[in-house]
Protein backbone atom coordinates (compact mmCIF):
# COMPACT_ATOMS: atom_id res chain seq x y z
CA UNK A 1 0.00 0.00 0.00
CA UNK A 2 0.94 3.20 -0.43
CA UNK A 3 0.67 6.49 1.08
CA UNK A 4 -1.67 7.81 -1.61
CA UNK A 5 -4.00 4.61 -1.38
CA UNK A 6 -7.27 5.77 0.85
CA UNK A 7 -7.79 3.48 4.19
CA UNK A 8 -10.71 3.40 6.39
CA UNK A 9 -10.37 1.77 9.63
CA UNK A 10 -14.05 1.47 12.36
CA UNK A 11 -13.03 1.18 15.94
CA UNK A 12 -15.62 0.47 18.56
CA UNK A 13 -14.54 0.68 22.76
CA UNK A 14 -17.64 0.13 24.52
CA UNK A 15 -20.39 2.28 23.42
CA UNK A 16 -18.26 4.42 21.76
CA UNK A 17 -17.72 4.06 17.84
CA UNK A 18 -15.23 5.99 15.47
CA UNK A 19 -14.42 6.02 11.40
CA UNK A 20 -11.20 7.03 10.60
CA UNK A 21 -10.86 7.19 6.73
CA UNK A 22 -7.52 9.14 4.42
CA UNK A 23 -4.33 7.79 3.88
CA UNK A 24 -2.37 5.33 5.80
CA UNK A 25 0.05 8.16 7.85
CA UNK A 26 -3.22 9.79 8.25
CA UNK A 27 -4.94 7.20 9.49
CA UNK A 28 -2.35 5.57 11.28
CA UNK A 29 -1.43 8.74 13.10
CA UNK A 30 -5.06 9.29 14.21
CA UNK A 31 -5.35 5.24 15.55
CA UNK A 32 -2.36 6.30 17.40
CA UNK A 33 -3.73 9.57 18.71
CA UNK A 34 -6.65 7.14 19.76
CA UNK A 35 -5.42 5.09 21.21
CA UNK A 36 -2.63 7.05 23.52
CA UNK A 37 -5.36 9.34 24.82
CA UNK A 38 -8.53 8.35 24.09
CA UNK A 39 -8.20 5.14 25.98
CA UNK A 40 -6.54 5.67 28.87
CA UNK A 41 -9.27 8.86 29.33
CA UNK A 42 -12.12 5.57 29.12
CA UNK A 43 -9.67 3.38 31.81
CA UNK A 44 -9.38 6.84 34.11
CA UNK A 45 -13.69 7.66 33.49
CA UNK A 46 -14.32 4.25 34.41
CA UNK A 47 -12.19 3.93 37.14
CA UNK A 48 -13.95 7.07 38.71
CA UNK A 49 -17.58 5.37 38.18
CA UNK A 50 -19.27 4.02 41.77
CA UNK A 51 -20.19 0.35 40.46
CA UNK A 52 -21.50 -2.50 42.73
CA UNK A 53 -20.52 -5.83 42.88
CA UNK A 54 -23.66 -7.89 43.78
CA UNK A 55 -21.60 -10.79 45.02
CA UNK A 56 -19.43 -8.47 47.29
CA UNK A 57 -22.58 -6.88 48.85
CA UNK A 58 -24.28 -10.11 49.47
CA UNK A 59 -20.89 -11.54 51.06
CA UNK A 60 -20.89 -7.84 53.11
CA UNK A 61 -24.54 -8.29 54.09
CA UNK A 62 -24.22 -11.57 55.64
CA UNK A 63 -25.13 -11.64 59.05
CA UNK A 64 -27.48 -8.19 58.87
CA UNK A 65 -29.85 -9.17 56.34
CA UNK A 66 -31.56 -12.24 54.80
CA UNK A 67 -34.04 -13.79 53.51
CA UNK A 68 -36.85 -16.43 54.32
CA UNK A 69 -40.36 -17.12 52.17
CA UNK A 70 -39.60 -14.65 49.50
CA UNK A 71 -39.51 -11.48 52.61
CA UNK A 72 -36.86 -9.77 53.12
CA UNK A 73 -35.63 -9.98 57.07
CA UNK A 74 -33.06 -7.78 59.32
CA UNK A 75 -31.26 -10.29 61.75
CA UNK A 76 -30.12 -7.80 64.05
CA UNK A 77 -32.49 -5.92 66.40
CA UNK A 78 -33.68 -2.52 65.20
CA UNK A 79 -33.19 -1.40 68.83
CA UNK A 80 -29.94 -2.24 68.52
CA UNK A 81 -29.36 0.07 65.36
CA UNK A 82 -29.74 3.80 64.55
CA UNK A 83 -33.17 4.65 62.90
CA UNK A 84 -31.34 5.71 59.65
CA UNK A 85 -29.05 2.27 59.94
CA UNK A 86 -32.57 0.58 60.53
CA UNK A 87 -33.94 2.58 57.44
CA UNK A 88 -30.78 2.29 54.89
CA UNK A 89 -30.38 -1.34 56.05
CA UNK A 90 -33.96 -1.53 54.85
CA UNK A 91 -33.26 -0.06 51.26
CA UNK A 92 -30.09 -1.37 50.83
CA UNK A 93 -32.25 -5.77 51.47
CA UNK A 94 -34.67 -4.13 48.84
CA UNK A 95 -32.08 -3.24 46.45
CA UNK A 96 -30.36 -6.80 46.94
CA UNK A 97 -33.73 -8.95 47.07
CA UNK A 98 -34.77 -7.02 44.21
CA UNK A 99 -31.49 -7.61 41.69
CA UNK A 100 -31.24 -11.38 42.94
CA UNK A 101 -34.69 -11.83 41.29
CA UNK A 102 -36.38 -12.06 45.19
CA UNK A 103 -38.37 -9.14 45.47
CA UNK A 104 -40.25 -7.80 42.53
CA UNK A 105 -39.02 -3.94 43.29
CA UNK A 106 -36.34 -2.93 45.05
CA UNK A 107 -38.71 0.63 46.04
CA UNK A 108 -40.21 1.07 49.64
CA UNK A 109 -43.27 2.83 50.71
CA UNK A 110 -42.64 5.17 54.04
CA UNK A 111 -45.61 3.17 55.33
CA UNK A 112 -43.50 0.34 54.76
CA UNK A 113 -40.26 1.66 56.33
CA UNK A 114 -42.21 2.84 59.02
CA UNK A 115 -43.84 -0.35 59.97
CA UNK A 116 -40.40 -1.67 60.09
CA UNK A 117 -38.70 1.28 61.65
CA UNK A 118 -41.41 1.00 64.60
CA UNK A 119 -41.89 4.63 64.99
CA UNK A 120 -44.20 7.89 64.50
CA UNK A 121 -44.67 8.70 60.64
CA UNK A 122 -42.79 12.29 61.67
CA UNK A 123 -39.88 10.11 63.03
CA UNK A 124 -39.88 8.23 59.85
CA UNK A 125 -40.14 11.00 57.31
CA UNK A 126 -37.80 13.05 59.29
CA UNK A 127 -34.85 10.18 58.75
CA UNK A 128 -35.65 9.50 55.25
CA UNK A 129 -35.59 12.95 54.82
CA UNK A 130 -32.15 12.97 55.72
CA UNK A 131 -30.88 9.74 54.17
CA UNK A 132 -32.53 11.61 51.07
CA UNK A 133 -30.37 14.92 52.20
CA UNK A 134 -27.15 12.44 52.45
CA UNK A 135 -27.83 11.07 48.96
CA UNK A 136 -27.95 7.45 50.40
CA UNK A 137 -31.68 6.99 49.15
CA UNK A 138 -33.95 8.68 46.90
CA UNK A 139 -37.60 9.42 46.78
CA UNK A 140 -39.16 7.93 43.80
CA UNK A 141 -41.72 9.83 41.68
CA UNK A 142 -44.36 7.67 42.89
CA UNK A 143 -43.49 8.66 46.37
CA UNK A 144 -41.25 5.48 47.73
CA UNK A 145 -38.09 5.11 48.37
CA UNK A 146 -35.44 3.61 47.28
CA UNK A 147 -31.13 3.33 47.97
CA UNK A 148 -28.70 4.81 45.42
CA UNK A 149 -26.18 3.43 43.69
CA UNK A 150 -24.29 6.12 45.55
CA UNK A 151 -25.72 4.97 49.17
CA UNK A 152 -24.74 1.11 49.06
CA UNK A 153 -20.86 2.12 47.97
CA UNK A 154 -21.77 3.89 51.57
CA UNK A 155 -23.07 1.28 52.49
CA UNK A 156 -20.00 -1.21 51.85
CA UNK A 157 -17.64 1.42 52.56
CA UNK A 158 -18.53 3.11 56.10
CA UNK A 159 -22.09 1.94 57.36
CA UNK A 160 -21.46 -1.95 57.22
CA UNK A 161 -18.33 -2.28 58.81
CA UNK A 162 -19.61 0.91 61.64
CA UNK A 163 -22.63 -1.57 62.30
CA UNK A 164 -21.48 -4.37 62.51
CA UNK A 165 -18.47 -3.17 64.54
CA UNK A 166 -20.96 -1.93 66.98
CA UNK A 167 -22.97 -5.18 66.77
CA UNK A 168 -19.95 -7.04 67.74
CA UNK A 169 -20.05 -9.38 64.60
Amino acid sequence: MTSQQQLTVHVKYNDAEYTFSGGVEEVWAALNKFFSEFIPAFQIAKALVLSVDLQRLAEDCKGLIGFADDLPYLLVSKEKLADNDTLALHLLTAHLGFRLGMLKTDVLKREELQAKLGKNPKITSTRLGELVKAEIAEKTSEGGYRITSFGIVQMQREWLPRIKAKLGS
